[in-house]
Parts: structure tokens; C-alpha cells; sequence
């Protein structure tokens, strides 16, 4: 079963549950992925729906730190309920051990030897943990690798 079809039907299953969170965050990133395939023009493989669906729940997070910030405790509790639903359709994410090791490994195979590197390495790790860690921590990691070399 494809991403796509999975969110069809875990939708019919939240509308028969009633499940009002998890209903709102699949429609939302259904409406994303229709959104997506309209101004491509064309329907979108798995990989490009697993991107967009990270994006969503980047969003989620974003709207979250936002609302904490306007002391609004209800919608906070709302986006957290539907970024819970969002990530169980993501690839589990990786630790920080995880990415400071795939880091270590790419910048031996480059041969980075400072900060300098850093358009050697990104490219090269942010495609091999595609899906699986956000780029602002990669990039992190990255920072301090290079910069301790």
C-alpha cells in the first residue's frame, strides 16, 4: 500500500472514529500532497510525499513554538495533537549519535579537512539521512565536526 492510499484510509478511519486531531492533520496533508501534485503536474512518488509530509510537521513544530510564545495553551495542545499524528507517518528519526557517525563517515570520503568543506559535506549527508533528521540539526553537527578539525 503506497503513502497515499494509507492516508485514505486511515482518514475514513478517523472519520468513523471520530477522531477529530488525527482527521484535521490527515486532511491537511492530503490537501498538501493534492496541492503539490496540481502545481507539479504530475502525481508524486513516495519520496517526494515523505518530503512533504516532513515539511508539515516542520510547520507543526513552527506553529507550536509560535502559539507557546502567545501564551495560547489550546491551540499548542491542538498542533501537538496533530503533529503526533503527522510524524507516524514519517521514517523514525535518527539520534544526534546517529547523525554525528554518518557525519564522521562523509567527511572522511570527501576528505573535508575544515569549515571551509562544509558545501563538500552537506550535500552528500543531507541526501544519505533524507527523511530521517532535519537539516538544521545536520547542519549542526556538521558545524562542529569541521570546526573542530
Amino acid at each position: 500500500m503506497s503513502l497515499k492510499e494509507r492516508l485514505a484510509e486511515d482518514l475514513k478511519d478517523a472519520i468513523r472514529q471520530r477522531d477529530e486531531a488525527r482527521k484535521n492533520a490527515i486532511r491537511m496533508a492530503t490537501w498538501a500532497i493534492k496541492n503539490a501534485e496540481v502545481a507539479k503536474g504530475a502525481t508524486l512518488s513516495d519520496t517526494d510525499l515523505l518530503a512533504l509530509i516532513g515539511r508539515e510537521a516542520k510547520r507543526g513544530r513552527e506553529s507550536i513554538a509560535e502559539f507557546e510564545k502567545a501564551d495560547r495553551q489550546d491551540l499548542v495542545a491542538k498542533e501537538k495533537a496533530e503533529l503526533s499524528v503527522i510524524q507516524s507517518y514519517l521514517p523514525a528519526q535518527m539520534s544526534r549519535d546517529e547523525i554525528t557517525q554518518a557525519a564522521r563517515e562523509v567527511i572522511s570520503e570527501v576528505g573535508a579537512g575544515g569549515p571551509s568543506d562544509k558545501s563538500k559535506v552537506m550535500p552528500v549527508l543531507i541526501g544519505r539521512l533524507a527523511g530521517r533528521a532535519e537539516g538544521r540539526e545536520i547542519n549542526e553537527v556538521v558545524t562542529e565536526l569541521l570546526a573542530s578539525l
